[in-house]
């Protein structure tokens, strides 16, 4: 087999460059459209909630803003921990698959072909491909193979935590503008229309990055919204009627 075919095949086995990525770009995006999704209703829920107990503008700006922080910072530090905890397990596989290609390379370039073999690619075509791909970038291959592991693209414990404090902060803003800047008579339902449209947004952009029914994904998100809204207007009601 030429060093031609040997490369084709090496592109092909681990999926074409630009189509890696693409879809981090698409993971990445995906995860903001969540954000900002979880964003809205969160915030949403809150000023909703404070509403349904009081109509001071102050106290709702200021459940509003408390509300955008505390769940801003939430999901970036569950992101940073969730993140950091895969990154920490990727490395230490990465480590051992590491150890065993130093210390017994046969058993790795037969585990190798084996993996290939079982794709359907004949054995002597299979332990081809296996060199070539091991002496080019053993660990690189073999991580890959074996584990679904790129060594040289380890997602960033830091930049999934901004990315979500970013998108969770700029879902809140539209509840927390909504019902802050109207009148205090149409406060409530200016924000009900926003986030309802807004939901239907992410979640017909979440569909498309899934290649899902839109149908399904919009009144999912759009139903669940409303929910929220709905349960915690009635608990603000009662607590301040109750006050």
């Amino acid at each position: 087999m030429s060093n031609e075919m040997a490369t084709n095949i090496d592109t092909n086995d681990h999926g074409e460059p630009h189509e890696d990525n693409i879809s981090g770009r698409l993971n990445w995006l995906r995860a903001g459209v969540l954000g900002a999704n979880d964003g809205i209703v969160s915030t949403a829920g809150i000023v909703i909630g404070v509403a349904g107990a009081t109509t001071n503008r102050t106290v709702l700006i200021t459940a509003g803003i408390a509300g955008l922080a505390a769940g801003a910072m939430s999901m970036a530090v569950g992101e940073y921990v969730s993140v950091s905890t895969q990154r920490d397990t990727e490395k230490a596989l990465l480590t051992k698959e590491r150890r065993e290609l130093e210390e017994t390379p046969d058993e790795e370039l037969e585990e190798l072909t084996g993996i290939y073999e079982a794709k359907g690619i004949p054995r002597a075509l299979a332990e081809e491909v296996a060199h070539h791909l091991t002496a080019h970038d053993a660990l690189g291959a073999h991580a890959e193979a074996e584990l679904g592991i790129d060594p040289d693209n380890l997602t960033s414990p830091t930049h999934a935590a901004i990315a979500s404090f970013i998108a969770f902060t700029l879902g809140s803003l539209l509840p927390l503008l909504a019902i802050t800047l109207p009148p205090m008579s149409w406060r409530v339902p200016v924000t009900v229309i926003a986030v309802v449209l807004a939901l239907a947004g992410t979640g017909l952009l979440a569909a498309r990055l899934g290649s899902a029914p839109v149908g399904r994904s919009l009144w999912r998100n759009v139903i669940g919204g409303l929910v929220a809204m709905a349960v915690t207007y009635g608990v603000g009601m009662l607590v301040g009627r109750a006050i």
